[in-house]
């Protein structure tokens, strides 16, 4: 009886004895007089390990918000592009039919430049075509406005001369003014010449030429008596005029027929401003005293 109730006092012993059990057999051995060191070392290396990660880590939120702050932004605005990369996939009726019809501009006034070089189709009337220019450039309008201002001696004369002189200022600076707004090119983008650039007529809409005929034939059809056949050729020269530059290569068709409006509009504005006789006088007057043209 003793040797069992040893025996049980054993067992139950070994069941509460927990380092015996197979898992903590490692607990048991004995220590190496190495090891301590060795655990030294290993938890000072994972302390100077630990410290630079630590500082990184205080960096990291600045760099990480910045980072966030785009990314919001980019979320917010996510239909904003650059306007290189956007391209129009559907583009308005309205924007359609300006492109076709600048397209066809741009076709029919490149074929009309048949006088545009010497080696053009119709090279050979080139120097006509240009005699033609000649009579629509605004300076010479101009003088000769102010030569017959010097011999006219009616008052009658001198008040629709004079009213001309201030329709082909108001038409110079009208279209070069226009001219310096849009800055359009002619169809083959020729260098203005010398009196393109006395009359500032520099690019190509409106087309200073149609204006200024549109203007002048309608004023001279209004306030002069001429037969139906000089009536005839005032108009025609003033169609030609203003064909002439698209034949040379130096406007578009469509810089031709703003022009022949803007004449019309000018002429219609000096109408409703016409200077009496008196007024006319006066600035003759006061021109003679300035610099003595009129004498």
């Amino acid at each position: 009886m003793p040797s069992s109730s040893n025996s049980v006092r054993s067992r139950t012993r070994d069941r509460n004895n927990v380092l015996g059990r197979p898992e903590f057999m490692s607990l048991n051995q004995p220590m190496r007089s190495g090891a301590p060191a060795a655990e030294n070392r290993a938890s000072s290396r994972r302390l100077s390990q630990i410290k630079p990660q630590t500082s990184q880590s205080n960096e990291e939120p600045a760099d990480s918000a910045a980072v966030n702050n785009n990314k919001d932004k980019d979320k917010k605005e996510p239909g904003k592009k650059p306007e290189e990369d956007c391209m129009l996939l559907n583009p308005s009726f309205k924007g359609i039919a300006m492109n076709a019809l600048l397209a066809i501009d741009i076709s029919l006034s490149k074929r009309m430049g048949v006088c545009a070089y010497t080696s053009s189709s119709w090279g050979g009337c080139r120097s006509m075509v240009s005699l033609l220019e000649l009579t629509g450039y605004g300076i010479t309008w101009i003088i000769g406005t102010i030569v017959c201002l010097t011999r006219s001696n009616t008052l009658a004369g001198q008040e629709v001369l004079v009213n001309l002189l201030l329709a082909l200022l108001l038409d110079v600076l009208t279209i070069a003014g226009v001219q310096r707004l849009v800055k359009r090119r002619g169809p083959w983008e020729m260098t203005p010449g010398f009196l393109d650039y006395v009359s500032m007529d520099m690019f190509s809409f409106p087309a200073a030429h149609a204006s200024r005929a549109a203007m002048v034939s309608k004023f001279l059809l209004s306030h002069l008596v001429l037969a139906v056949p000089l009536r005839i050729l005032l108009v025609l020269w003033a169609v030609l005029v203003g064909v002439s530059r698209v034949m040379l290569g130096k406007h578009h068709l469509t810089d031709m027929v703003c022009g022949f409006v803007l004449g019309l509009l000018h002429f219609s504005l000096m109408e409703n401003v016409w200077l009496s006789s008196g007024t006319c006088q006066t600035l003759i007057s006061i021109g003679t005293f300035s610099w003595g043209p009129f004498s």
